[in-house]
């Protein structure tokens, strides 16, 4: 037959394999598409394949060979969580495969691996992150303390949410809407019942965990690098998510005030002193460790990105505003993420997903679909327009410090 390819030698077959593996590993640990294809080529220019990737976040291409006896595989994916222990661990081996330390069949070996192995955390202990991460979030909104305290138990409902709907298979699709709609309930009840709180602080608080303002910023970063299917895509994904909670959340809230029979009341948010705000970015860490699944020994990595990120943000936005602000502050954790991994301590994912996590402008816009629904036009197009703005900054942040220090392979 006319363009039949004859039967890859069997090295290129185990290099092929391993390249194939190691790409759905590292996507279901949450890594990029942009990035993704760039390790995958340089992975392959190593091993002395010739490959050609396309990768979006529900499917991955890949093609060996030359033009005229070319094999395609394809992929079909989840966009899968951040797993930061994973992706330190496939580094690794990626690494030793490409300096010849382990062969592609020994590498494929060590995957499979690293794969089935348990969870870094226990899951009371990923359940408590949630808490801890939604405490600290409603004292970085201004909660007072009843907001901090309510929030964090809010949190911890949705935590447990969450590993319910995974040990029962139930479809992640509607998640995010079903955790909305019982944050928002509790929330709305605890008031009812007397318990003074900011409504809207402590419920955007408690489901700060679902946002997608990580998702956004990536899918701006895509789209920067021309990668526009994928960021398409991206931030397509992440528009739904936030429609979804902000449904949930509305829906929450008119459940309960129709079973009161009376509008509930929502209280002004308290003030706390200034010492708990540095509190707050003391554990914040702890948690984004616990969600992010990062080694143990990587925490205090994790803890120092995320200050990082802070002090660049908050130096910034005093002199440039908020927008520039966050810019400065991922441009920040970007060069320290990009020197992290030239010195060979590690993936650059470590320190940048925590980094700039307190940066991503997931609550901004949550807000401006609340508003919209709300029908307060003017305030939810205007913040709309600036949770676009940050995404940008953060975007072009993070792609200057890749020009600034160019990351390793």
């Amino acid at each position: 037959m006319p363009g039949y390819a004859p039967s890859m030698p069997a090295e290129e077959q185990h290099a092929s394999l391993f390249v194939l593996r190691l790409a759905h590993a590292l996507h279901a640990s949450g890594y990029a598409a942009h990035s993704l294809e760039d390790v995958l080529k340089h992975i392959c220019e190593r091993l002395g394949l010739i490959g050609q990737f396309f990768t979006t976040p529900t499917a991955i291409f890949a093609s060996f060979g030359t033009l005229d006896a070319q094999r395609t595989h394809l992929i079909r994916v989840q966009p899968g969580e951040l797993n930061l222990g994973r992706l330190s661990a496939l580094d690794a081996v990626a690494k030793r495969v490409s300096a010849g330390e382990l062969t592609p069949q020994e590498g494929s070996a060590r995957i499979e691996q690293i794969l089935g192995k348990r969870p870094t955390y226990p899951w009371w202990l990923r359940v408590l992150g949630y808490a801890i991460v939604s405490a600290a979030g409603a004292r970085f909104l201004g909660g007072g303390q009843n907001d901090v305290i309510l929030g964090g138990a809010v949190g911890l409902v949705i935590g447990l949410l969450a590993l319910a709907f995974k040990r029962l298979t139930i479809s992640s699709h509607v998640f995010e809407l079903t955790a909305a709609f019982v944050g928002s309930a509790l929330v709305s009840i605890a008031a009812a019942q007397g318990f003074r709180v900011s409504i809207p602080t402590t419920t955007l608080a408690g489901i700060i965990t679902l946002l997608p303002g990580l998702t956004t910023t990536v899918g701006m970063t895509e789209l920067a690098s021309r990668h526009l299917s994928s960021g398409t895509a991206r931030l397509a994904a992440a528009f739904i998510v936030f429609a979804a909670m902000a449904l949930g959340v509305a829906l929450g809230a008119t459940v309960v005030s129709a079973a009161y029979g009376t509008a509930i009341r929502s209280a002004a948010a308290g003030h706390l002193p200034p010492w708990t705000h540095f509190a707050a970015l003391i554990v914040a860490p702890i948690g984004f460790s616990l969600l992010l699944r990062a080694r143990p020994r990587d925490i205090p990595l994790v803890a120092a990105a995320s200050w990082l990120g802070y002090v660049g943000f908050t130096f910034g936005a005093d002199r440039l505003g908020q927008v520039l602000g966050a810019s400065i502050g991922a441009l920040t954790v970007g060069l320290a993420s990009n020197l992290y991994e030239r010195l060979q301590l590690g993936p650059a994912s470590v320190p940048l997903v925590p980094g700039v996590l307190l940066l991503v402008p997931g609550s901004i816009g949550y807000r401006s679909l609340t508003m919209l629904l709300s029908h307060d036009v003017e305030v939810g197009l205007s913040a709309a327009m600036t949770a676009a703005l940050t995404a940008f900054a953060l975007a072009g942040g993070l792609i200057v410090a890749n020009v600034l220090v160019p990351p390793t392979k």
